[in-house]
């Protein structure tokens, strides 16, 4: 599995690089703060609705700190989605280095 920087997403993005932003964390943590233009999808709802990704895509996913994201990765990465990074960090990450306007919790 591949990890990614905060700041390397953000130039990818700033670039107009493609990216799909896929947040696992629960209803509660998104409601509380999200980084903008991302798709959620819990983790525990991916196997139910792997059909809304598309393997070809190239998919940041982003929990809280990495860890959840990082299970969702290796499920993605064994079915068949060859362009999966782990955002390092999550969106604590995100808050410290690209938007201190995102809450941290």
């Amino acid at each position: 599995m591949q990890q990614i920087e905060a700041l390397d997403v953000q130039r990818r993005l700033a670039a107009g690089e493609q990216l799909v932003l896929l947040d696992v964390r629960e209803p509660n943590e998104v409601a509380y703060c999200r980084i903008p233009e991302s798709t959620h999808i819990r983790m525990n709802e991916i196997p139910a609705r792997l059909q809304e990704l598309h393997p070809q895509d190239t998919i940041v996913v982003y929990c809280h700190a990495g860890g959840r994201s990082a299970k969702v990765c290796q499920f993605l990465e064994a079915n068949g989605f060859a362009n999966v990074l782990n955002l390092r960090g999550g969106i604590t990450q995100w808050s410290l280095q690209v938007d201190p306007t995102v809450p941290r919790y």
